[in-house]
């Protein structure tokens, strides 16, 4: 495509979609060539024939998914903002997909304007596994409680510091945030829009909206809401181990690949 330049400098936001089970995670790391931000920015670079710094709503982690990520560009370029998502989508891999772009305002910043993210983390809780979810849905054969699953889950509603639930490599400076709502589904279909077909079984998606997340944040929370519904720690310790700011004391950081980005909102 032949590019233009001109004297203004636009700032293009996008939402993408993406499988992230062959990538090592958003972010751009020192000998990790297959991440999305660097493929992303590759592909910028081809059409703009522009050098750009790429930067998004915040990192997930190798093989976590997203559904509505969000990332912002500034540029030289004539493009139209709307006409980014076919000019990238022409060039990323098949499991990377523009959604939407368009032109913002100047000072638009995908990471430092948001306001609430939403995670959901999808379970496959029976006796069998499945060979075709096995990069979607992490696999409980044992049968989990619900019931009080559900009723831990609400002990973290609201603002407190969840240094109990962070990864010891977070780097935030703050360890407190506010999870607004947490919501815990029982389901006979998964819903992955990228499946070729419409998954059965029983699943369990475990929903959380909060103003931010610490890293492993939601992993740390699941893993711990799987101990309590398997029967592992009692329904009483979530309060515990949140009042307790030690990471020790909760349970192991669930895998990633039933985790999923699903909206970021402004």
């Amino acid at each position: 495509m032949q590019n233009v330049k001109c004297e203004i400098t636009k700032n293009i936001k996008l939402i993408l979609e993406y499988d992230g089970t062959n990538y090592s995670g958003w972010q751009m790391q020192k000998g990790a060539e297959r991440s999305i931000q660097k493929i992303l920015q590759d592909c910028i670079k081809k059409v703009s024939k522009e050098k750009i710094k790429l930067v998004s709503s915040g990192r997930t982690d190798a093989g976590v998914h997203a559904l509505g990520q969000v990332a912002n560009f500034k540029t030289e370029s004539r493009i139209g903002g709307d006409i980014w998502r076919n000019a990238l989508n022409a060039c990323l891999p098949r499991d990377i997909r523009i959604i939407d772009s368009e032109e913002v305002n100047i000072s638009f910043h995908s990471r430092y304007n948001a306001k609430k993210k939403i995670y959901s983390y999808i379970i496959l809780n029976q006796e069998s596994p499945s060979v075709f979810l096995r990069n979607y849905v992490c696999h409980i054969p044992v049968p989990l409680d619900l019931e009080k699953m559900k009723k831990a889950s609400n002990k973290l509603l609201g603002e407190h510091d969840f240094s109990s639930f962070r990864a010891s490599s977070c780097g935030a400076k703050r360890p407190v945030r506010e999870i607004i709502d947490i919501s815990i589904d029982e389901r006979r279909t998964a819903l992955i829009p990228w499946l070729p077909f419409s998954p059965e079984g029983n699943f369990i998606t475990i929903t959380i909206e909060a103003n931010a997340f610490l890293h492993h944040m939601v992993r740390n929370i699941v893993g711990t809401l799987i101990e309590i519904g398997r029967g592992r720690f009692r329904l009483e310790r979530m309060e515990e181990i949140l009042k307790a700011r030690d990471r020790t004391k909760a349970g192991p950081t669930a895998p990633p690949q039933g985790l999923f980005l699903v909206k970021v909102k402004y």
